[in-house]
């Protein structure tokens, strides 16, 4: 394996374009011949690719910096906590609102886009409450597969996401930024934290739109 793949095979792949080139493959071309240097790529600085940009910066023959940044791909708003599944679950809880009379049960597989965001979501309802469900992300599927099938429910509006966080610390009735670690844009969301008992957390009137200057990002 050459230089170019080690770096490829460490690379987050998501081909985002933030770092200027249409896909991972050319910023790992343009690494290696020193026309761009690894904190133009977002991603990597968030701490789940910690042992990423590590690797990296050994095939670089570099020493990089590996402190904890939470930052957004998308806009590069730092976050004031990131959002993980809670114990033995897939990925962060979501409460949707669907916009349809259709009944909805546990189990059900849904295909929903959420208000605000142009990528289509794949979940599993865990429980419904009157009109309100849910849900685990179970991915962005494009084909059916093996039997996969799923209920289209169009458009849904974000009520709230519950999941367990980590880093600063936050109190109930704040307005936090916090990153949902199964976001497919690497998106940083906003909303107002109702309650916390241990590390879960619930935070609901969930926004897309953060404000303020977007993180500098060293090292």
């Amino acid at each position: 394996m050459n230089t170019v793949e080690k770096i490829i095979e460490h690379l987050p792949g998501y081909n985002c374009g933030t770092c200027g080139y249409k896909s991972c493959e050319e910023f790992a071309i343009a690494l290696i011949n020193g026309r761009v240097e690894l904190n133009h790529c977002s991603v990597l600085q968030q701490n789940k690719f910690v042992n990423n940009k590590l690797a990296i910066g050994t095939c670089l023959n570099k020493k990089v910096k590996s402190e904890e940044c939470l930052s957004g791909v998308i806009d590069r708003y730092e976050a004031d906590i990131l959002l993980n599944p809670l114990k033995g679950e897939a990925s962060c809880r979501e409460v949707l609102l669907p916009f349809i009379d259709e009944k909805l049960c546990e189990g059900d597989i849904v295909k929903y886009r959420p208000l605000g965001c142009p990528i289509v979501h794949y979940a599993k309802i865990i429980c419904t409450n009157h009109k309100l469900i849910t849900v685990n992300i179970i991915g962005p599927c494009k084909r059916i597969v093996n039997g996969f099938e799923s209920k289209d429910i169009g458009c849904c509006m974000v009520i709230g996401f519950e999941g367990e966080y980590r880093g600063k610390s936050v109190n109930v009735g704040e307005t936090v930024r916090f990153l949902p670690n199964h976001c497919m844009m690497q998106k940083v969301h906003s909303g107002v934290v109702v309650n916390i008992e241990s590390n879960n957390i619930i935070i609901e009137g969930i926004d897309l739109k953060v404000w303020g200057l977007p993180v500098q990002i060293n090292g």
